[in-house]
């Protein structure tokens, strides 16, 4: 495969951005589907494509954080129980004795 062919898929956009000092550009690739869906949803919110995908990023970010956090509660509560089993175990030792 020659150097041409492995650059036939490569495109070059060229475009000004208003710079803000607390935000970095980056790029990022979407088929043509994903695209056009983020846009009607950003026309339909009265967005930009970029505030769209940075909240649709913040609400994945705290999504992901909320199930590691639930998943960490499931495994604490697990633990939990098998202490409660345990300690179960000792209850009839530690009842009064009959006068």
């Amino acid at each position: 495969m020659g150097c041409n062919s492995l650059l036939s898929n490569v495109f070059y956009v060229e475009y000004t951005v208003e710079y803000i000092p607390h935000m970095k550009i980056v790029q990022i690739v979407l088929d043509k589907k994903l695209l056009h869906a983020a846009d009607q949803a950003a026309k339909r919110t009265k967005r930009n494509r970029s505030a769209l995908v940075r909240d649709a990023l913040r609400e994945h970010l705290r999504r992901l954080e909320l199930r590691a956090s639930e998943e960490r509660d499931r495994q604490g509560y697990s633990r939990q129980s098998q202490a409660d089993a345990e300690a179960r175990g000792w209850e009839s030792e530690a009842t009064w004795p009959e006068e």
